[in-house]
């Protein structure tokens, strides 16, 4: 699939312009002594200090960093630095995206992969970077009072992946808007990674190949015959219903889908009816925590394991492995992350878009699983397939930004234009990867039931 990186990103121009140094192309602005540039140089210096990767912009026109090329990054405000002192690093620069009082112009996945190959230990300069941050602060007049944090921000409350703490996570993550995860996503409403088997497949085909690859990873239509009736499927975190309809309509699989988001529940259900499977898709609301005495054959579990967190890993394999007989597969389909990681309450998506997310190792899921009881046989990675998942939603963002902003106001989709769009460049340089790891519950004799080769896939 070719994608095109869009250029000035719609996205941006709804920000009010700033004044322009019509001298910026010639360099003039470079001058230290000129204007604004004056003040926040040391600044950019102490986050940059082997030169600025593009060229920054400020409000009074003055401007510094390469004379050449169309990328831009546009301090509006000084308000932008004064978020950046009371929230140093990756906090702050948000704070200021989100707000506007930081915009970029041009190729924006280019920008933002310039910007974090060239800044000082990921913006965290210390004491020396605190000071710096202080004299532009308090020259510019911001160094007090600290500037309110925008309403977008997350205020989950509670032990960390606590089940009350979880729903909070997950209603602020899923419960932005049906609609404008409809104009993200497309039509098929799904939320993970799809599958461009072929450079020519639109995202809803890919979406479909990826739900069709989990089926048959599960082994849907063999564990029908074998059991000589309807497999019965348990979709945990089911989004928007898009797995359980494929399989209940494909086939004829008997699935239960959990989510923990009424608004998800909500227009799943919708979904089933409107396909006319009420007799074969039941969607609730529930914690996989509280699956206690049902069976199934198989489990399918797409993009929900990031909100299980390392601690309660063990846990949640656990209950899936109760849920099933011999035989029993899970597919488990998660974001992962070398040596894992938190997302912290200082970082940009901790804060505003998975408050509590934690991406696995896939060595580490693997053991989890097989600590579990089930039998490990299958890894495969999809990381280039998300890249260009992302490239899409963000295409159909831009596209329609008008209606995204009548729908979630200007911040919020400004949250998940930078989100997105920092995502898939996490996936084009391997810092983030996505694994369907494929286990199944063997007989105490050994048997899995599994096929001898992955043809069937």
């Amino acid at each position: 699939m070719s994608i095109t990186k869009s250029r000035t990103s719609p996205t941006f121009a709804k920000v009010a312009e700033a004044p322009r140094d019509s001298r910026a192309g010639s360099g003039a602005g470079d001058d230290a002594r000129e204007g604004v540039a004056a003040v926040i140089r040391p600044v950019l210096t102490k986050l940059f200090p082997r030169g600025l990767p593009v060229r920054f912009a400020f409000w009074d026109g003055s401007s510094l960093g390469p004379t050449t090329g169309a990328n831009r990054v546009t301090l509006r405000s000084p308000t932008a630095i004064g978020r950046l002192l009371w929230a140093p690093g990756e906090l702050g620069v948000a704070r200021s995206f989100v707000t506007g009082d930081i915009d970029t112009e041009g190729d924006a996945y280019e920008i933002l992969r310039l910007l974090h190959e060239a800044a000082e230990l990921e913006l965290r300069g210390g004491i020396s970077l605190g000071v710096t941050l202080l004299r532009a602060a308090s020259r510019l007049g911001v160094a007090w009072p600290p500037p309110p944090p925008p309403a977008e921000e997350s205020h989950v409350r509670g032990w960390r992946h606590s089940k009350g703490r979880d729903r909070q996570a997950v209603t602020h993550h899923y419960d932005v808007g049906n609609d404008f995860y409809r104009l993200v996503l497309g039509p098929t409403m799904t939320y993970s990674c799809a599958r461009f088997a072929q450079d020519t497949m639109t995202l809803e085909d890919a979406q479909a190949a990826k739900h069709e690859l989990v089926c048959r990873k599960l082994g849907l239509d063999e564990l029908a015959n074998r059991l000589d009736r309807p497999a019965r499927l348990l979709d945990v975190g089911c989004g928007w219903g898009s797995m359980a309809l494929h399989a209940a309509k494909n086939y004829g699989a008997e699935v239960v889908g959990i989510t923990l988001s009424p608004a998800q529940a909500e227009l799943a259900r919708r979904r089933v009816a409107e396909a006319m499977l009420e007799d074969r898709v039941e969607i609730r609301v529930q914690d996989y925590r509280d699956l206690h005495g049902e069976r199934f054959d198989a489990v399918s579990s797409i993009g929900m394991f990031e909100h299980v967190g390392e601690r309660r890993v063990a846990e949640y394999f656990t209950t899936l492995h109760a849920l099933l007989g011999p035989g029993g597969r899970l597919l488990n389909h998660a974001i992962s992350s070398r040596g894992g990681s938190k997302m912290s309450r200082r970082s940009f998506v901790g804060r505003y878009v998975f408050p509590d997310g934690e991406l696995m190792d896939v060595a580490d899921t693997v053991r989890a699983m097989e600590r579990a009881g089930f039998e490990a046989r299958d890894v495969e990675s999809l990381r280039e397939h998300y890249s260009a998942t992302l490239h899409a939603w963000v295409t159909n963002l831009e596209q329609d930004w008008e209606r995204a902003v009548s729908l979630v106001g200007v911040a919020r989709a400004r949250v998940w234009w930078l989100y997105m769009s920092a995502s898939a460049n996490g996936f084009d340089d391997g810092g983030l990867s996505v694994h369907q790891v494929l286990g199944v519950v063997p007989s105490k004799r050994g048997e899995s039931f599994m096929p001898r080769t992955r043809d069937s896939w």
